[in-house]
């Protein structure tokens, strides 16, 4: 039987300061750097959710010592030259980030393995990695011509390449680089938008040379990484809930401490001005290259606007939130650009279509996108998540501005990236004085 939480609220107030969880994809990326490295890496911050434990498994079965306290987590490794082949496959479970970016990692090295995930995950594409992969001489084998998920991966020494990316995704470009990392000269990754760059951050700061000019990318082969210290500061991804809340909800004013102000990632911030809220950033910080700080966001009338083109791919993942936002901002909030929606963990642009429609806002699902009509008022009733983290975390924020409960099916999803999502939601909003 599917799990079902009821969310509901009367005429609330959201006010407080939070500090969210670590990043998703920094903590990712710390572990399977920390991991490939040689010696100790500790990493400060880690992000407990289910996708980021996943790959703590994975990296523990190819021989890796992985301890883990909280959000502290200590990895010893002996590097990925003297990894052991895995006696089990090796199970991501739902995480598209471990899936795509270990089969770079796992194309180079010395190990023969087989890489699995749920059923969600096994129906997501894989072929717009391992095309590139397989044309640096990657082994990579499996059902439905190799597309999905599970694939048998023979590690090998690979040829490094010059590829253009025709569409602009940090998993790709990351997968490469990985790749890249043990292939035999240059590798050369051309972006026609800046994707995230937490790879190419941390890369460096495990001690590896790339360079950086505009939106390409180079790495040459054969480099040793050295364990390190990483601090991973807080998910502007998931802050982007509460950041929405905040904006939308009359009187409403949220701090937000220790959040990542990594310029990749702050397209949800830019997207708030325009619309019209009230952002302050009251502290900015850098710690080896990732910056962090203090946000504060605050409510003002929102405006509907146009989003896309290069700003895409900052805001990837808080375009479910935003899609709501629009729903109480006035006049038309176009979306463009962003048919990577449909390949997430599912089809985001169809079920945020669907999930605020039955709500009863004004919302067409276009081929790469959405066109939203506000303000609308949103009625109570349930909503799914699909086991998208995003759609159910989008979906108990519409139960701040609907006039009735929020019925949830599956909100156990949330989990995979905010496992104390529901707490902060809590300590965050606060009856409203009668007027």
């Amino acid at each position: 039987m599917v799990e079902t939480k009821t969310v509901t609220f009367n005429k609330p107030i959201v006010k407080g300061s939070v500090k969210v969880p670590g990043d998703k994809s920094i903590s990712h990326r710390a572990i399977m750097l920390g991991s490939i490295a040689e010696g100790r890496t500790r990493i400060k911050g880690f992000l407990d959710g289910d996708d980021c434990l996943r790959t703590i498994e994975i990296f523990k079965r190819l021989g890796v010592s992985i301890e883990r306290s909280g959000t502290d987590v200590l990895i010893t490794s002996p590097g990925i030259k003297k990894w052991v082949t895995p006696t089990e496959e090796l199970y991501a479970g739902n995480s598209g980030t471990t899936a795509r970016l270990m089969l770079g990692i796992l194309s180079g090295s010395a190990v023969t393995s087989t890489l699995t995930g749920d059923a969600s995950l096994s129906k997501r594409p894989m072929k717009r990695v391992i095309t590139p992969l397989q044309s640096m001489g990657a082994s990579i084998s499996g059902d439905e011509e190799g597309d999905f998920l599970p694939l048998t991966i023979v590690g090998s020494m690979l040829e490094g390449i010059d590829y253009k990316m025709p569409v602009a995704s940090a998993q790709v470009k990351s997968a490469i680089l990985f790749a890249g990392l043990n292939a035999k000269g240059e590798t050369v990754v051309r972006e026609s938008a800046v994707s995230r760059d937490h790879t190419e951050r941390m890369l460096q700061q495990f001690g590896a040379e790339l360079l950086k000019d505009g939106n390409t990318v180079r790495i040459q082969g054969g480099q040793a990484l050295s364990g390190t210290d990483v601090i991973v500061p807080g998910d502007i991804s998931s802050a982007a809930f509460f950041m929405a809340a905040a904006a939308m909800i009359k009187d409403s004013e949220v701090i937000f401490r220790n959040v990542g102000l990594n310029p990749t990632r702050t397209g949800i911030i830019e997207v708030l001005r325009q619309m019209g809220a009230e952002v302050e950033i009251l502290e900015h910080n850098g710690e080896k290259g990732e910056y962090y700080g203090v946000v504060k966001v605050a409510h003002s009338r929102l405006e509907g606007i146009e989003i896309s083109g290069d700003i895409i791919p900052t805001l990837i993942d808080e375009l479910p939130i935003i899609a709501l936002l629009a729903t109480q901002a006035t006049g038309t909030t176009v979306i463009k650009d962003a048919a990577e929606l449909r390949v997430k963990e599912t089809d985001r642009i169809a079920a945020v279509t669907d999930e605020l429609t039955k709500l009863g806002a004004k919302v067409e699902a276009t081929e790469d996108g959405m066109i939203i009509e506000g303000p609308t008022p949103l009625l109570g009733g349930e909503m799914k998540s699909y086991g998208d983290h995003r759609i159910g975390m989008m979906a108990a924020i519409a139960a701040l501005v609907s006039v009735g409960p929020i019925h949830i099916e599956d909100p156990s999803c949330i989990a995979i990236s905010y496992p104390n999502f529901f707490d902060h939601l809590s300590q965050l909003v606060q009856a409203r004085s009668e007027e």
